[in-house]
């Protein structure tokens, strides 16, 4: 079994071997473990090494995420990527490549990221300050705990469709290497859903006091408490979910006045991918180069006309409450439509709206928002609507501060819908939607969209298969339906 560059096993070796045919070193990994953690700065440069690989498309930087938007109902996917466009279809194959890409890429994160948790506690350098090395472990933690979240939401079942017992991925926390390791590590099985929520919180929990909020560019305590705040949200353990991400808002971060921050280290982030043309995306098939209208982009990724029926079924008002108007005497949409658009041609020739959050399509150069202390405020709206509390604020009061930067009116009451549709339109683009309609038991498709049937919750289709390579060389269990 020589072509393992793609496979699971391959991925839990990196950093030990590359698995070329003839299992050449890689020269960045030319290294043994014992020379790369032989101090503190060879620790700081492994955990960097850990957001590097994030930054690749299918981590962190828009693939999985905008799969997930026209999986549901916010993208159309009208490109020429037939691996793309069979997800958009719910024509998924084991086979499909840009699903094993993001498969691949993941582990590459997560084993990168345990071998900072495994070694840089064993360093031997007395200068190295434990504060210090409590801190980049905790940072490897986050990433760990994010990477796994967003695989076992892509490749398991929510929660509310088998109770967590249900598989999801295989669950590696110590790094392998394959001239010592038993079959059990190098072919390990997949985990339920309840085991990898578990490692979820494991690493969270004990990555949260080690943080800190002084750099938003990497892992900060509040980003973490803010993922916590999400994994109990899916657990529906409300009182928890409303308490972290109180804690997050009552952080060193705070909410933008308008939408002029996802391009750079606004405090409204309380974590973001710097990119830039030389370190960023790395295909063309990320926000930027899949969200752009054509020439600047590929003109892959439009608004459906049901996300933008969402944005037009409210206008703003003015400062004395009245209908703002255009120049031409027209009420003016939702902030977070025209602030966020641009008008282009699709990648088949016809004008389309599409989002302006990631307008760089040259360089591909724009930053990712991965949390942001918006989904906090959500979180705990919805939290505390669904718990009956108001921890920190009562849920009404959370939703109409984000209307108000809209531009929108105050309601006089809220709803979970009120909240989910809130939701939908402060993280369009950015790969939420799918799973707050799946965790609410609902379709990924609104009534008359295609494939509305193939989209209804708990249908096999509306998760990912298990990639088929993974399959054969690990006789993993396969996702029904595939």
């Amino acid at each position: 079994m020589k072509i393992f560059k793609y496979t699971l096993i391959f991925l839990l070796s990196v950093g030990f071997y590359s698995c070329e045919d003839d299992l050449d070193i890689l020269p960045e990994d030319d290294q043994s473990p014992e020379q790369v953690f032989s101090s503190e700065a060879g620790a700081n440069g492994a955990l960097v090494g850990v957001y590097s690989l994030a930054q690749q498309d299918d981590v962190l930087n828009g693939t999985s995420a905008l799969a997930t938007e026209w999986q549901s109902d916010n993208v159309d996917f009208v490109g020429s990527f037939p691996t793309f466009n069979d997800i958009r279809t719910y024509d998924t194959r084991s086979t499909n490549t840009s699903i094993q890409g993001i498969y691949d890429d993941s582990y590459e994160v997560i084993n990168a990221a345990n071998r900072v948790i495994a070694f840089v506690p064993e360093i031997a350098d007395e200068t190295f300050l434990e504060e210090d090395r409590a801190n980049i472990v905790a940072q490897a933690k986050f990433m760990r705990a994010l990477v796994y979240f967003k695989l076992a939401d892509l490749f398991a079942q929510p929660l509310q469709v088998g109770g967590g017992t249900n598989l999801a991925v295989p669950l590696v926390v110590n790094p392998v290497n394959p001239s010592t390791a038993t079959d059990e590590e190098l072919f390990p099985k997949r985990a339920t859903l309840n085991e990898v929520h578990t490692q979820i919180e494991i690493d969270l929990v004990d990555a949260i006091p080690a943080l800190t909020n002084s750099d938003n560019s990497r892992a900060t305590q509040a980003a973490a408490q803010q993922l916590l705040a999400r994994l109990y949200l899916y657990q529906e353990r409300f009182e928890e979910a409303a308490t972290l991400s109180n804690d997050a808002i009552n952080s060193s971060f705070q909410l933008a006045e308008n939408y002029e921050f996802y391009n750079d280290q606004s405090p409204e982030h309380l974590f973001t991918l710097v990119n830039t043309s030389a370190d960023g995306q790395d295909s063309g098939q990320g926000f930027s180069g899949l969200t752009n209208p054509a020439p600047t982009g590929r003109g892959d990724a439009p608004f459906t006309d049901n996300l933008i029926a969402a944005y037009l079924e409210e206008f703003q008002i003015d400062e004395d409450g009245n209908p703002l108007l255009d120049d031409e005497g027209n009420p003016v949409p939702d902030a977070r439509y025209t602030d966020l658009i641009q008008i282009g041609t699709s990648a088949p020739g016809n004008a389309r709206v599409f989002t302006a959050k990631f307008p760089d399509g040259v360089n591909n150069a724009d930053n990712a928002p991965v949390l942001r202390i918006t989904e906090a405020y959500l979180t705990r709206a919805e939290a505390n609507l669904r718990n009956g509390s108001s921890i920190g604020a009562d849920p009404l009061t959370d939703i109409n501060l984000l209307r108000a930067r809209a531009g929108l009116v105050a309601l006089s009451a809220v709803t979970l819908d009120d909240i989910l549709n809130e939701r939908r339109k402060e993280l369009a683009f950015e790969g939420q939607r799918r799973m707050d309609l799946l965790r609410n038991g609902l379709d990924l498709r609104r009534a008359g969209m295609p494939n509305e049937v193939e989209s209804a919750f708990g249908a096999d289709k509306t998760i990912f298969p298990i990639p088929n390579r993974e399959i054969e060389l690990s006789q993993l269990e396969q996702n029904p339906g595939y």
